[in-house]
């Protein structure tokens, strides 16, 4: 051959991966498919570069062939191979225990940075002739438009992923949104009883729940509970104990057949995989009269006439059997006034830098020095403490507050 045929056949060479290049770049821009980017890949490498046989590995979750064609004839079975992670330059295959080291002569290994992204293998290769194999001579342009490709394919696949994350974001927030509704939207604060409540859910949604239901202008019955897990599920169960409570008051206010019915419905809608803590509580602000039912939940801390009191009778947690085996109801009746904090195990569950967890005597003292403040100032005492004995750490699960302080306007 000529010079002149030579320089024309480079040139000829040269126009053609170009054009191949700017093909790919349109077809990017243009945001084809996966499916159409690998068989313009394809296109490119068998029929304009002559490459007869070819597999393409991408690290997935696993690595997979994505790509293969002039092999369909072979008995060949497409797997990975681990010694491919060995190489990270274009070079003959040298290992011969697989089936792939027997099919395919050259491998191409695509890497970002330190990690291995795709890895192309390349058959019917005159290894004795490596200077006239089209195939080798343009080695290094295949690895440059498969690495195109395969960052082309990487970003689809984040692009969908971020789609598919801001859906379930969205999903989240409106979630949140309709949580958020399910608590009391007015409580109280009127001169004889005054109610506050937070909740920090540890994701966008969970399982705490709190209610305020007055029943007349005296009578409230309201609780503190816990569903067991995080997340959406527990935000599932959490609205449908919410529904049932309210469904349950507005024929009775017996706190015994409450619980029973709770319990009940819980083991209906779980089928005993999730269980619930909870406290539940009636007052009667004209007959100055407290009773409540534990049922496994965090004992709520009662502060009256200088005294603290657990408010821990009751029964065991709900959802466990079909039938609560035994319910003790406790009853205060009190003369003067007290605070009440009901909260969930996210608070006491909190840890320091120590491994020192947050005790109920901190609890307690933080409501004595703050009693004189308002349940919504007390909240915000609690919390800013919990914010500062945990430091650096998260907390570890929900956590819901509740402080209800009930004047003495009879005296």
């Amino acid at each position: 051959m000529s010079d002149n045929s030579k320089i024309s056949q480079r040139k000829k060479i040269q126009s053609l991966k170009l054009n191949a290049l700017l093909e790919i770049t349109k077809a990017i821009n243009n945001n084809i498919s996966t499916a159409q980017l690998l068989e313009l890949y394809q296109d490119i490498l068998e029929n304009r570069l002559g490459v007869g046989k070819l597999v393409l590995f991408l690290h997935k979750e696993n690595w997979e062939c994505i790509l293969k064609y002039g092999i369909d004839d072979e008995p060949v079975e497409i797997v990975f191979e681990e010694e491919l992670l060995s190489i990270r330059e274009i070079e003959s295959i040298g290992f011969s225990k697989g089936v792939l080291s027997k099919s395919f002569e050259i491998v191409i290994p695509v890497y970002h940075k330190e990690t291995p992204l795709a890895y192309v293998l390349l058959g019917d290769v005159n290894q004795e002739k490596l200077e006239l194999s089209a195939a080798i001579k343009h080695l290094p342009y295949v690895q440059t438009l498969t690495n195109i490709i395969v960052v082309a394919i990487e970003n689809k696949k984040l692009f969908k992923e971020n789609i598919q994350r801001a859906k379930i974001t969205k999903e989240l927030e409106l979630a949140q949104d309709m949580q958020q509704l399910l608590f009391p939207q007015n409580l109280p604060n009127t001169e004889a009883i005054q109610v506050a409540a937070t909740y920090l859910p540890h994701e966008q949604v969970g399982g705490d729940y709190y209610d305020f239901i007055p029943l007349n202008n005296h009578e409230f019955i309201f609780c503190m509970a816990d569903v067991s897990g995080k997340g959406v599920a527990a935000a599932l169960l959490m609205s449908n104990m919410q529904a049932t409570l309210h469904s349950l008051v507005n024929y009775t206010h017996d706190l015994k057949n409450i619980i029973n019915e709770l319990n009940r419905r819980v083991i209906a809608n779980t089928k005993s995989e999730k269980f619930v803590t909870l406290f539940i509580g009636k007052l009667n602000t004209k007959s100055r009269q407290l009773s409540y039912i534990n049922a496994g939940h965090n004992a709520p801390v009662l502060y009256y006439e200088n005294k603290f009191f657990a408010l821990d009778k009751g029964s065991i947690m709900l959802g466990i059997t079909p039938t609560l085996p035994h319910i003790e109801e406790g009853s205060l009746h009190y003369e003067g006034e007290f605070t009440l904090l009901c909260y969930t195990d996210g608070l006491t569950d909190t840890f320091n830098s120590k491994n020192e967890t947050l005790s109920v005597a901190m609890l307690q003292k933080m409501i004595k020095k703050n009693n004189a403040s308002s349940p919504e100032l007390i909240n915000k005492a609690i919390l800013s403490f919990a914010e500062a004995f945990k430091s650096e750490n998260n907390f570890p699960d929900d956590i819901a507050l509740m402080i209800i302080k009930v004047k003495d306007v009879h005296s």
